[in-house]
């Protein structure tokens, strides 16, 4: 019974968008459509206004728990602390040439340069080593100096070769070590 009445619901359909013809059917359809856009819309509307509706969420307590950003003479205490000691030098020298050792890279002597800025009672130690082995470890040996020295900076790393074919360079590499007089010291 259903199929026979869903059968002549389309046949009654078909005889009246041929009596009204082509553009009053394209007008339904653009209705039709301009209807459903509209319902669209409406729901979007109503989704947006709760959304708004909403309360903000609270912050989080570990947000409001952090620690307050440290202050100038902390973050001066901290820059002293990570310094090196003074009276260290010759050991942290001593310790580059066990890396170098390590590394297997022949090292000659060095040339060395001390200074101290009384302004702000840090004394620099530069280093200058000429090196000679392969790229990859002088390479090594610089960032195991940097790791073992946190209070050094590489200053100047070159390489030369004489030939092309050679497989060992020679390389010079100048660190600079920020030490103060003894430990804990400020200004």
């Amino acid at each position: 019974m259903m199929a026979i009445d869903l059968a002549l619901l389309r046949l009654r359909a078909q005889l009246l968008l041929r009596r009204l013809g082509a553009p009053a059917c394209l007008a339904v359809a653009l209705l039709a459509l301009g209807a459903a856009a509209w319902i669209w819309a409406w729901q979007q509307r109503s989704v947006a206004a709760r959304l708004e509706a909403r309360a903000l969420p609270q912050p989080s307590l570990a947000v409001a728990a952090l620690a307050p950003p440290a202050t100038a003479s902390e973050n001066l205490a901290r820059y002293y602390a990570a310094l090196g000691q003074q009276r260290h030098a010759e050991q942290q020298v001593k310790q580059l040439f066990d890396l170098a050792a390590k590394n297997g890279l022949l090292l000659a002597q060095g040339e060395y340069r001390s200074a101290y800025d009384k302004a702000s009672g840090v004394a620099t130690y530069q280093v200058t080593l000429p090196l000679k082995g392969s790229y990859a470890a002088v390479w090594q040996f610089a960032l195991q100096a940097l790791r073992a020295m946190p209070f050094a900076s590489l200053d100047e790393l070159s390489f030369r070769r004489e030939q092309i074919a050679d497989t060992q360079l020679e390389a010079r590499l100048r660190l600079t070590f920020y030490l103060t007089d003894s430990a804990g010291a400020s200004p």
